[in-house]
């Protein structure tokens, strides 16, 4: 083959894993009230596009409200990108400049390594429990 040319070819998968890797997972977010505390419960990928949106337009939603003490639970995530990411730092700003503070629970996994690799963390207090997210408020 000549330099600078290329050429492609499809591979078709047709092996169960590829297909249960590629399949969308419905994003699912519940809010509930413990303490004086809006707690988010996200189920699903964090990702670019319409779960993202949902997660965004959910939480405006309580700060427009008037909730100034938010609590997102992450640990039914299995994965988020920069665009979940982004999402929880445009919230987190937001709730900063009205007063309020965002709180997140996360365990050990990629969701934690995704926080921890982008300074997150340091960032946007996360807790190993919900609990331990809730004690912080008082």
């Amino acid at each position: 083959m000549p330099f600078g040319q290329t050429t492609s070819r499809r591979i078709p998968f047709q092996r169960q894993g590829f297909r249960a890797m590629t399949e969308r997972i419905p994003m699912e977010i519940n809010v509930r009230e413990s303490g004086g505390v809006s707690v988010i419960d996200v189920h699903g990928r964090l990702t670019i596009g319409e779960p993202s949106e949902q997660l965004h337009e959910a939480l405006q939603s309580l700060i427009d409200g008037g909730v100034r003490k938010v609590i997102v639970v992450l640990t039914a995530i299995p994965q988020i990108d920069s665009s979940g990411l982004s999402t929880l730092v445009r919230i987190s700003i937001k709730l900063a400049r009205e007063g309020g503070v965002l709180r997140l629970v996360c365990g050990p996994g990629r969701v934690r390594d995704a926080l921890t690799v982008t300074r997150l963390i340091e960032a946007i207090p996360t807790f190993d429990s919900e609990s331990a997210a809730l004690a912080n408020f008082a």
